[in-house]
């Protein structure tokens, strides 16, 4: 694993933008879609704790040059230090847990926790996230992301639900720090066929996007 501070890697989220997130329940099917993203440009990759060898994945791609990893669905302290020991450098959660947070910055990796509302995004903050997933799914992320930053400049919103190859341009645009994308590029018509091809090619046409 490439050893960062947290410092580098909240440079690296804010320099590369875009995050693949991939939740399924095959650990090959995980590695070869993973592959298939990072095939098609993307650097920040995160695998969800529940993955079947979601850990072994973290380390196994935590080893590839010039790639940012880290997990999902991190509900307790003690994932937390696992993830990290494989090789995780920021944390993400579903919720907001005030221990995992402080065990990310005990271990002093980003963290990354789910909120929804200003009032637990600031809440969030307040315990000391470096990030905030805005999670669940809204009509329209890019508008709720402008609406919060106007009273809340000091957030940084991390949207992962909702987001498209249409709107994350706008959403980026409306001042999230990044996003990430789940089932828009990895789609469950291509996992299940094994079209790694096509999650490589959605993959580049995100980065040209990007750019």
């Amino acid at each position: 694993m490439n050893q960062i501070d947290k410092k580098q890697v909240l440079a690296q989220i804010e320099r590369l933008r875009v995050s693949a997130i991939l939740r399924t329940r095959d650990r090959q099917l995980a590695s070869d879609a993973m592959k298939a993203a990072v095939e098609g440009g993307f650097r920040m990759v995160e695998f969800t704790l529940t993955t079947p060898g979601a850990f072994e994945l973290i380390s196994e791609f935590s080893e590839l040059a010039d790639l940012l990893v880290g997990a999902g669905t991190v509900m307790t302290p003690e994932q937390a230090r696992e993830a990290v020991d494989a090789g995780a450098r920021f944390l993400v959660s579903p919720i907001c847990d005030s221990e995992v947070i402080g065990e990310a910055k005990r271990l002093d990796v980003v963290s990354i926790p789910g909120t929804y509302t200003p009032t637990e995004m600031a809440t969030a903050h307040r315990h000391g996230a470096d990030l905030v997933k805005l999670f669940p799914v809204l009509d329209n992320v890019a508008e709720y992301v402008r609406s919060i930053l106007g009273p809340l400049p000091f957030l940084k919103i991390f949207p992962t639900s909702g987001i498209t190859l249409d709107n994350f341009g706008g959403i980026l645009d409306a001042g999230a720090f990044g996003v990430g994308f789940v089932r828009s590029l990895f789609t469950p018509e291509d996992m299940e066929a094994g079209n790694f091809d096509a999650i490589a090619r959605r993959s580049s046409e995100i980065m040209r996007k990007l750019t």
